[in-house]
């Protein structure tokens, strides 16, 4: 074992345990590290050999670090720093300063892109929910699809004098929402109904109707599915004729409104409140991500690097999410 140093110690006999300190405990206990290790380490190839080159970082300590970068919403250098100036993060990714220093920011780059290059965020994204689903935490009988749009940064900073465009069809693009015009990519997500765990998630540019991912946001074994007024027709598409599924669509608010008063309006508004009222476990991915996890704006350049990063952020989120919904069955 190795002798615990003076900070450490120091560290370790304050009175106050810090925020901080609390979710690395409680994300400690939540992730299935185990899990995650047996299934990425086929594909985590460092120079072992050690003829040349840097000395190889366990798979573990750099899986920490790329958690801790999504959590707190950091870029490659800042993450390298935060964990030089915090204590709870150097014991949580397992660095003592005494005998080795924090592996720099090309490391951790280095690691992500082999996550994106290999789709392993993908993978962390699937074992995760495999290890919720084994202790009961998802259910296979709902579905909720939503949407919500990642802004991206309007530079036109590139040597083309354009946006976020590639050969071909372009990567971002703007798209109009109520009054407002918007500038970016959009998260799909298919959650479940009883839980609201996220099985689901494309990515796509932000002027992709949300009616059009709907058949990549179901599992298949579903018996009824909810959407918001989005997503009208969608019983109606091609790909949904031959299910042995219901759909429940919120009505537009414009045909609600014309709607004469009486009984039957009063019906159809309180069945549109159950919906509701159903549909509103989605918005809690949404929260985690956008809110706690504070990515509101993409990171990278790209549609294909940014949705391997969202399957990592709501593969993480729904540890969060089934911590408050049972506690002792998501540890």
């Amino acid at each position: 074992m190795m002798q615990t140093s003076f900070a450490q110690a120091e560290f370790a006999a304050k009175k106050k345990t810090t925020r901080r300190e609390r979710f690395l405990a409680e994300m400690e206990q939540a992730v299935p590290w185990s899990r995650l290790l047996k299934a990425l380490s086929p594909y985590y190839y460092p120079d072992s050999r050690g003829k040349r080159g840097r000395p190889p970082i366990p798979l573990k300590r750099i899986l920490r670090m790329y958690f801790v970068q999504q959590w707190y919403a950091l870029s490659d250098e800042a993450l390298e720093d935060a964990i030089y100036d915090s204590q709870a993060l150097r014991n949580f990714v397992g660095i003592d300063l005494a005998v080795e220093s924090v592996p720099d920011a090309t490391t951790l780059l280095k690691f992500r892109h082999l996550l994106e290059k290999q789709a392993l965020t993908q993978v962390i994204f699937e074992q995760i929910n495999g290890h919720l689903a084994d202790r009961g935490m998802l259910m296979r009988e709902g579905t909720i699809v939503d949407a919500t749009i990642i802004a991206a940064p309007p530079s036109t900073k590139n040597k083309a004098k354009a946006r976020d465009r590639i050969v071909g069809p372009p990567e971002m693009h703007q798209t109009r929402k109520g009054n407002e015009w918007y500038f970016g990519m959009k998260a799909h997500i298919g959650t479940d109904a009883d839980s609201g765990l996220v099985h689901s998630l494309t990515g796509t540019a932000a002027n992709v109707a949300d009616i059009t991912e709907s058949e990549h946001l179901l599992h298949g074994d579903e018996t009824e599915a909810y959407a918001d007024a989005g997503y009208t027709g969608v019983a109606k598409r091609d790909e949904f004729k031959d299910k042995n599924f219901t759909w429940h669509v919120a009505e537009k608010r414009g045909k609600l409104k014309k709607m004469a008063e009486g009984p039957r309006k009063n019906l159809v508004t309180q069945f549109e409140r159950a919906k509701a009222q159903i549909r509103a476990k989605v918005e809690h991915p949404f929260h985690v991500i956008k809110n706690l996890f504070r990515h509101r704006k993409v990171r990278y350049r790209g549609l294909l690097k940014n949705t391997a990063q969202l399957f990592t952020l709501f593969a993480l989120g729904n540890l969060i999410l089934a911590r408050r919904i049972n506690p002792s069955q998501s540890a």
